[in-house]
């Protein structure tokens, strides 16, 4: 059996799961009901205030279906309320009073959380957070899939991997 080296995809996704479940299980041992996905919906309802969905996928910068699966999250946990917008398509997010009384609590575990990626991006050759933001960068610049056509196209490209 030929053991393949991991690729980018499979790399990034391990990478994630290993950063969310320490996270999510951090919240657990601090007693709080949340998930990591959670956290720039709560940050930006902090920041702005109620918002509609699209307002707050702008400000986050994450699509509006993945924030639209959040907010449902959210709120079968109770943790925002939603109210009917200018017109029948637009919701508006709210926080709930639950979600307001977490917030001292979530904020400190925030702090921690900075902390220890501080610590990681110490270990690294580079700050992974670095890396991060210029990864984005580049991919808002040139999207992957453009890439990817692009090293389909160039003479030489091996038809495995």
């Amino acid at each position: 059996m030929v053991i393949r080296p991991r690729t980018l995809g499979t790399l990034l996704r391990h990478l994630v799961d290993l950063l969310d479940g320490d996270v999510e299980a951090a919240y657990t041992e601090a007693g709080l009901d949340w998930r990591p996905r959670y956290t720039p919906v709560l940050r930006a309802l902090m920041r702005e205030g109620e918002a509609s969905i699209r307002a707050m996928s702008r400000a986050i910068g994450i699509s509006h279906s993945a924030v639209s699966q959040t907010v449902s999250q959210m709120q079968r946990d109770g943790l925002v309320e939603m109210k009917p917008g200018a017109d029948a398509r637009e919701r508006i997010v709210a926080l709930s009073p639950k979600a307001e009384a977490m917030i001292p609590a979530l904020q400190r575990q925030w702090a921690a959380t900075n902390a220890a990626a501080d610590q990681l991006d110490a270990e690294l050759s580079a700050p992974l957070s670095t890396i991060a933001s210029e990864a984005i960068d580049a991919l808002t610049q040139t999207a992957f899939g453009e890439r990817i056509r692009r090293a389909l196209e160039t003479p030489g490209v091996p038809n495995e991997p």
